[in-house]
């Protein structure tokens, strides 16, 4: 790659693009990358320096344009699964990454907890990375004989065109829920931003759509080539029973009906498991083949994971939305026999709007809720919880700022048959105050606690 925007990463030769970011100015690190070896800068204004420097009206257009000019055909070959939504995304493309590893296929997934090709595993900073960084793992897993990627396509990266030069022979649409507002200030613009994935699908690509979500006609009216999932999709939900670990559904496809028991649970994973079902039929994959290999895969790290102790259930999982906490708690209300107890909090510097939501979802669904920090960043904790308890009309909670403390408290409170929820987090194994990032794991809280019950 003959490209880099981080002046510490520059090696002999390569040009620096000095990209003027949110928090950091590449403009103010030039005089580091040439002293790592830039031959040239690319910048957005005049300045001194040793090496040759080309002024453009924007270092981010110009980087965009130059790797899709001089490195996309390199991924021709490759088949591209993309997929979008409000929720699902990274559950769905973990479990069609797993499917299609099992299947003896070359595969690379990316997005929200990380990129996975072969054993090795990277933590990235973003659901869908910038796109210097998506080109470089691209090429590297190419080179390495990668010939399918799943990625996780978020509404930002379609926004910001981080996937430009890529063609998608298969892209998904999960669902599309109230989030991210404060970026897109209404669900109008970011209906329109998700639209945009159909955009990078090659000419006889397959859309595969949630039928039983309001938007899912807004893309599949613009796609005729398409698969959908739901209870009158192609691939038509029957009826299903679950236990907390497992479900077994019956559905029917092309006129033949079909049972299926995996290691997942809650409605909401029907959908998920749905569509990595959909996107292997999309591949040519026979179905009965899907399914002797469907029982054998898990959800991602953070996802439902499920966790037996005290003679209760303790489940971790990524829910952070006002819709995925309604779904997971009516999920696990399904399966309760006696209390259903929820961990939750809200993200500082995101969207203000979904808290009050999130506050009365989490109390009229749950028997009892522990309110806690989750990532706060910036702002001040009380603030957000003023926030959220702005949408609490029951007084079945209680208010614990210390997330490892709330997680004690909560698996304290738990008796014989109970589920704890603890939500917001699911694979993050940190928690932002302020600028710092500190280690805070809800898996090794609980799996400490429940070791030291022996």
């Amino acid at each position: 790659m003959k490209y880099e925007t981080d002046s510490r990463k520059v090696q002999n030769g390569q040009i620096f693009v000095a990209i003027k970011g949110h928090t950091v100015d590449g403009h103010d690190y030039i005089s580091n990358a040439i002293n790592n070896g830039a031959s040239k800068i690319i910048a957005e204004h005049p300045m001194k320096a040793s090496v040759e420097v080309e002024v453009v009206p924007s270092t981010e257009e110009y980087l965009k344009k130059a790797l899709v000019k001089e490195y996309s055909s390199e991924f021709k070959d490759m088949t591209f699964i993309g997929l979008t939504g409000t929720n699902g995304k990274t559950t769905t493309c973990f479990l069609t990454y797993q499917m299609l590893k099992a299947l003896g296929y070359k595969v690379a997934y990316l997005g929200t907890i990380g990129f996975y090709f072969g054993e090795e595993i990277q933590v990235l900073e973003n659901t869908t990375p910038d796109i210097l960084t998506l080109y470089k793992l691209l090429l590297d897993a190419q080179n390495k004989g990668c010939t399918h990627v799943v990625m996780e396509i978020s509404s930002h990266s379609l926004y910001y065109e981080r996937i430009a030069g890529l063609k998608l022979k298969i892209g998904a649409f999960t669902n599309l829920t109230e989030d991210h507002l404060d970026f897109h200030k209404t669900m109008e613009n970011y209906l329109h931003e998700k639209l945009k994935i159909l955009n990078y699908l090659t000419s006889d690509g397959i859309f595969i759509a949630n039928s039983d979500d309001k938007y899912a006609p807004s893309f599949l009216e613009k796609w005729p080539k398409h698969l959908t999932f739901g209870y009158n999709g192609d691939f038509k939900i029957l009826n299903y029973h679950f236990t907390p670990a497992k479900t077994t559904l019956n559905f029917a496809f092309l006129g033949n009906n079909y049972q299926v028991t995996y290691n997942l649970t809650g409605k909401f994973n029907i959908y998920n498991f749905l569509t990595a079902l959909a996107i292997g039929q999309a591949l040519g994959i026979d179905i009965n083949l899907l399914l002797e290999i469907m029982p054998n895969i898990k959800a991602p790290v953070g996802r439902c994971e499920t966790y037996e102790g005290k003679n209760a259930y303790v489940v971790i999982d990524y829910a952070h939305t006002p819709d995925a906490v309604e779904k997971i708690i009516d999920s696990y209300n399904e399966l309760k026999q006696k209390q259903i107890i929820t961990i939750i909090g809200c993200g500082g510097d995101r969207d203000p709007l979904k808290r009050p939501i999130m506050g009365n979802i989490a109390t009229e669904k749950s028997d009892f809720v522990i309110f806690t920090n989750d990532n706060p960043r910036t702002e001040d904790p009380e603030a957000i919880m003023n926030d959220i308890l702005k949408g609490v009309k029951k007084d079945n909670y209680q208010v614990i700022f210390d997330r490892k403390e709330a997680i004690k408290k909560g698996l304290d409170m738990l008796e014989k048959d109970d589920i704890l929820l603890i939500l917001g987090k699911g694979h993050e194994d940190y928690q932002i105050i302020g600028h710092e990032k500190y280690h805070l794991s809800d898996k090794e809280e609980v799996l400490d606690y429940l070791k030291n019950l022996i």
